[in-house]
């Protein structure tokens, strides 16, 4: 099993070296730029055909290296096939933001404990953060295509680690926990020792009110300024809700660590099913990234000696878990609380979704084992 992560590793450039960097960077952006308009005109994005068209111009009138001019042609293509693969109108992709694509042991290396980065003018030697870097280090880890980016003139390098995990067979499993995601809790827990435990979500919840707030007043406005600041506001609520779901996932796995089945909800189509939720409430339901905290969870489990599987919502938060009398009217949504018509156990929603989850998770290892 391949475990993938991306770390951020934060670089030390000299001087000398700072320049090097942005002249390398703004050259490649404007190569790919070059390179988008050829795909945009003739839709083509095989590497082959691109070479034949691109690669002496990336070469003279930018100066790009040989790999470099190469990896300009990748990236454009890549973004083009996203945007195919993602059911897009055909657009002209441009890129603003100064970029440069590395690849591991042709445009970087590791050299005496130095970053060794290819520049237009050569390889420089860069100095770079170790702390809590060490892990990456040991020789089991593999490096893949490195960004280079540039953040508040400081400078980072957000490298693919991949490594190959040993996955744990279904009768290693000694425990599941599972993960009910919402929005009054972002994650409610359930595991085999009977807990459950709350990730409270009211004041994130406050938090993403105010930044909507902020960006209808922006958006009213319609000047330069006001677009400029819309678009950082935006880039600030994505930092901060990804700091909040590696927060979340971390301490989810480190509650249960090794040997643990995580047992989640497949929320693919969650923006199809808003349909049904009230207007001023369906920003609420959409705007939190459900599925890149479960991608957190999964590969955090992976590297714990866990795993992770997910599985269909549908009625986990009108099932009882006690005698599995299922009915709308087991729940009342505006109370988020659960009382069964049928027996008459209660409790929080979302603790009894989490509850069904942990059944699930039970079910699925005695299938496993062969149980009927």
């Amino acid at each position: 099993m391949i475990a993938t992560i991306t770390a951020k590793i934060k670089i030390m450039p000299t001087e000398s070296q700072i320049q090097a960097l942005q002249e390398t960077i703004v050259a490649y952006r404007q190569g790919c730029n070059l390179v988008s308009a050829l795909v945009f005109e003739t839709r083509e994005v095989k590497q082959s055909a691109l070479h034949r068209m691109a690669y002496r111009a990336l070469r003279n009138m930018f100066g790009l290296r040989s790999q470099m001019a190469q990896s300009a042609m990748k990236t454009v293509t890549a973004r083009y096939k996203t945007i195919q693969s993602n059911g897009h109108d055909w657009m002209h992709v441009q890129f603003k933001k100064p970029e440069y694509d590395l690849v591991w042991n042709r445009d970087y290396s590791l050299v005496s404990h130095l970053f060794s980065v290819n520049t237009l003018q050569g390889r420089i030697k860069i100095r770079f953060e170790t702390k809590g870097m060490q892990r990456y280090f040991d020789g089991s880890w593999t490096f893949g295509t490195a960004k280079l980016v540039c953040k508040k003139r400081k400078w980072f390098l957000h490298i693919p680690m991949s490594k190959d995990i040993p996955a744990p067979q279904l009768k290693e499993i000694t425990q599941v926990a599972g993960i009910d995601l919402g929005i009054n809790f972002v994650a409610t827990a359930y595991g085999s020792d009977g807990k459950a435990a709350f990730f409270r979500g009211r004041a994130l919840k406050r938090k993403r009110a105010n930044y909507k707030r902020l960006r209808a007043q922006l958006q009213r406005k319609q000047t330069p300024s006001s677009r400029r600041k819309l678009k950082q506001i935006g880039q600030r609520e994505t930092r901060w809700m990804t700091d909040v779901n590696h927060r979340v996932s971390k301490a989810l796995v480190t509650r249960y660590g090794a040997n643990t089945l995580f047992v989640l909800e497949d929320l693919t189509g969650v923006r199809k099913r808003t349909e049904k939720t009230r207007l001023k409430d369906r920003y609420v339901m959409v705007s939190w990234a459900f599925h890149q905290l479960r991608k957190m969870v999964e590969y955090k489990a992976q590297l714990a000696g866990s795993m992770m599987i997910a599985v269909d919502p549908k009625y986990t938060s009108q099932a009882c878990p006690v005698c599995d009398h299922t009915a709308t009217a087991n729940r009342d949504k505006k109370s988020h609380h659960f009382r069964c018509q049928n027996c008459g156990y209660q409790s929080n929603d979302d603790r009894i979704g989490a509850m069904n989850l942990y059944l699930l998770g039970k079910e699925y290892l005695l299938q496993g084992a062969g149980v009927a």
